[in-house]
């Protein structure tokens, strides 16, 4: 991640002003405020502003007038309570915004989830800053040969580094192709006296820009209230995801266990370390509990559940 003198006093500046509140604020997130925090080669996430806290939740879900309990227990217990039983609305009460910056071909799989602000960079409007998303050689890998948007096996040393140089070379040419679409193509038509002479100008920018990779970093800002930020995070944080929108989520982990981490921890307990069950695999557990032996074949379920069930109980398929 690099950052401009300008973009460094930017920041410098923001975080040196301090504007007095009553509203509720949180040490720990005011501690990163405006501060970019490193996500793969050039992105970053900065929480630029927030409302709310663990103690806003606990407050909208007994529609109180004042902050929670006297004791953190007593609000940890209802928020894992809402939690459990999926009581959304008091979660919703808790509010983000963020600036990303990121892989257009990340943002692509982020925006997705239609339920935030967004305010994207506009290449209409602006040039793009030289700057694209290039691999690690341990994250190049060939296509998985059991799951069709997925990676396989690594790819070899050599092979890897292969690869990378071309990713490379591919938009280091593509951006070339950008600067020079961008300068004059031809030189200004001779004056005809029938008006003021004109400049010679390069192609439109809305155009030069397709010639760039999705491989180009973009910056929106995002804003999100909590329950629709646990959904994404349920998704993105899983796995199974691609690795990069993966690393943006693992970043916003962080941010949330520093904003709100009574709510933090019930999402960890109940939605990303937790399983749910269909009734046909909770029925299977009771049988299991009871001692009875259950095959894929007699379990009643499809083989996919089964393994599934199987891999989450810790046992064999």
């Amino acid at each position: 991640m690099t950052l401009s003198a300008a973009d460094r006093r930017e920041i410098d500046d923001l975080r040196a002003d301090r504007t007095l509140t009553r509203r509720a604020t949180v040490p720990a997130l005011e501690e990163i405020l405006y501060e970019p925090l490193p996500v793969l080669d050039h992105g970053f996430i900065r929480v630029i502003d927030y409302m709310g806290d663990d103690r806003a939740v606990v407050q909208a879900a007994r529609v109180s007038y004042g902050r929670g309990t006297r004791r953190v227990s007593e609000d940890a217990a209802l928020i894992r309570y809402l939690m459990r039983h999926r009581h959304s609305s008091p979660f919703e009460m808790c509010e983000i915004k963020l600036h990303v910056k990121l892989p257009i071909f990340v943002a692509r799989q982020w925006i997705r989830h239609r339920t935030a602000n967004v305010n994207e960079y506009s290449a209409r409007y602006s040039i793009l800053d030289r700057e694209f998303y290039l691999p690690e050689p341990d994250m190049l890998a060939g296509q998985s040969t059991v799951n069709r948007q997925g990676r396989g096996e690594a790819l070899p040393t050599a092979a890897a580094a292969e690869v990378r140089d071309r990713l490379r070379a591919t938009a280091e040419a593509a951006f070339d192709a950008y600067d020079e679409l961008l300068v004059p193509l031809a030189p200004a038509p001779e004056p005809t006296g029938d008006g003021p002479e004109t400049d010679p100008v390069g192609l439109a920018r809305e155009l030069a820009r397709i010639t760039l990779p999705l491989s180009t970093y973009t910056q929106w800002y995002w804003k999100i209230d909590l329950h629709n930020l646990f959904h994404f995070l349920s998704l993105r944080a899983d796995r199974h995801a691609q690795y990069e929108i993966r690393a943006y989520a693992e970043r916003l982990l962080e941010i949330i266990e520093r904003w709100v981490p009574l709510c933090a921890a019930a999402f960890r307990d109940y939605r990303r370390s937790g399983v749910t069950l269909s009734a046909g695999g909770l029925e299977v557990v009771r049988r299991l509990i009871a001692g009875e032996p259950v095959t894929a074949e007699t379990s009643g379920l499809g083989r996919r559940e089964w393994r599934e069930l199987m891999a989450a109980l810790g046992r064999q398929p």
